[in-house]
């Protein structure tokens, strides 16, 4: 029998990135009992993993903050099933299943990377660009190792950054966007100096790294492991010797638990009104999953959900302005950095689409729907659930996925035993 624990909030955050953090400290500050939830071993989330203890960080003075207030703080623990009627969310934290009771509920489950295929992405030592640098933060060994930083939008400038800090040799920053599109967007930061003082900042760090507009991979080589990457520059073919190839195309929101609870979505995210309040009631969002804004918009939507969920939706006036003016950097960002057509053509017939399940891009284009593909080819069925292939697909061939279903992550057979016996 699986070993179960019970316990009961009144404000239930999940996701401990910056949406989560900030929610969860409104929401105690109103005088709420809360408790914050996430699966990585540490606050922070994923833009600020391993920082929650650096002196001085913004994690850490975020973290310190939370600790001194009526939160419990649950780490290493994975929501993986519901019961929505009794107000409970089912998650694993090691060995142990957790019932964790709620009145109210923030979802702050944050954003993934979209990883796009092309010939040899599968390759060991390419990765997403903010996977290595989670890696490195973790330990890997970069210094002197050769890097090639490539896809589209100021996450690439912040990686390069980070592994050039760490003394990687960033050979180049391959960026899809065009030069007069990122003319247009630096135009607009004018506007938000802020921003732009941000911009000045990443850019003067890596001011010896070469950045290349109009630039993307199309091809990546080597035996055991990458030794080459081909990148397509200004329509001219160029090979980069290098050790690691990190890549990414956008960020897409982790809304499974969101869809799974009822929430509706638009064009892939959660909708909420001007509380952070979802279609569902007493569930709020607030963070990527809303929109994809950057550190300071989910900081900013974090506080509203906590205070709207303790009660205080009335005192935010000013909060929801700060709001409105934010979402002038959003509508940028989407201009500037849209994907261009040329990327859907990069695999070829032999490029493997879907990873856990070896499903290629032969196999997977004869088909016109995620759900048939699912059920010739089982693409989208492996362990990943989806979550690498499916944004990959949804761009590659317009596929959406139609539904989700438990358990939202993988789960000990005892533990989904006995949630299954619980929600009977």
């Amino acid at each position: 029998m699986a070993e179960k624990t019970h316990k009961q909030f009144e404000i239930l955050v999940v996701g401990a990135g910056p949406a989560g953090l900030s929610a969860a400290l409104a929401a105690a500050s109103a005088g709420a009992r809360v408790a914050i939830l996430d699966d990585n071993p540490d606050l922070g989330g994923q833009i600020w993993r391993g920082e929650s203890s650096r002196q001085n960080s913004d994690a850490s003075l975020w973290a310190a903050q939370l600790r001194t207030a009526n939160v419990e703080v649950l780490c290493g623990t994975q929501v993986v099933h519901h019961d929505l009627g009794s107000k409970i969310l089912f998650a694993e934290q090691r060995a142990t299943l957790l019932e964790v009771g709620f009145s109210k509920l923030v979802l702050a489950t944050g954003a993934r990377e979209r990883f796009l295929p092309f010939p040899g992405w599968t390759l060991p030592n390419v990765m997403a660009a903010g996977g290595l640098q989670a890696m490195v933060k973790s330990g890997l060994p970069i210094a002197g190792k050769r890097v090639v930083v490539a896809g589209t939008g100021p996450l690439l400038l912040a990686v390069a950054a980070y592994l050039r800090k760490h003394r990687a040799r960033v050979l180049a920053i391959c960026e899809q966007a065009s030069w007069s599109t990122l003319a247009c967007f630096a135009f607009g930061l004018l506007r938000q100096p802020g921003k732009m003082r941000q911009a000045f900042t990443l850019r003067r760090e890596i001011r010896s790294v070469p950045f290349w507009p109009n630039t993307w991979p199309v091809c990546a080589l080597g035996k055991e492991k990458l030794a080459t990457v081909t990148v397509s520059r200004n329509g001219q073919t160029r090979h980069i010797a290098c050790d690691y190839l990190a890549c990414g195309f956008h960020l897409v929101p982790n809304t499974e638990l969101a869809s799974l609870l009822g929430c509706d979505l638009d064009n892939n995210f959660v909708k909420v009104n001007d509380l952070q309040q979802t279609s569902v009631p007493g569930v709020f969002c607030a963070g990527e999953p809303t929109g994809i804004g950057g550190v300071e918009l989910a900081l900013l939507e974090g506080q509203i959900a906590g205070m709207a969920a303790a009660g205080q939706g009335d005192q935010m006036r000013e909060l929801r302005r700060k709001w409105r003016k934010s979402q002038n950097f959003v509508r940028q960002l989407k201009r500037a950095f849209t994907l261009r057509p040329e990327l859907k053509a990069l695999p070829d017939s032999a490029t493997i689409v879907c990873r856990c399940e070896d499903v290629t891009h032969a196999r997977a284009v004869r088909h016109t729907s995620w759900r048939d593909a699912k059920n010739q080819t089982r693409c989208g069925m492996g362990p990943c659930q989806g979550r690498l292939c499916g944004p990959a697909t949804q761009f590659l061939y317009g596929w959406r996925p139609e539904s989700v279903r438990p358990p939202i992550f993988p789960v000990r057979v005892e533990n989904l035993t006995a949630i299954q016996v619980e929600a009977q």
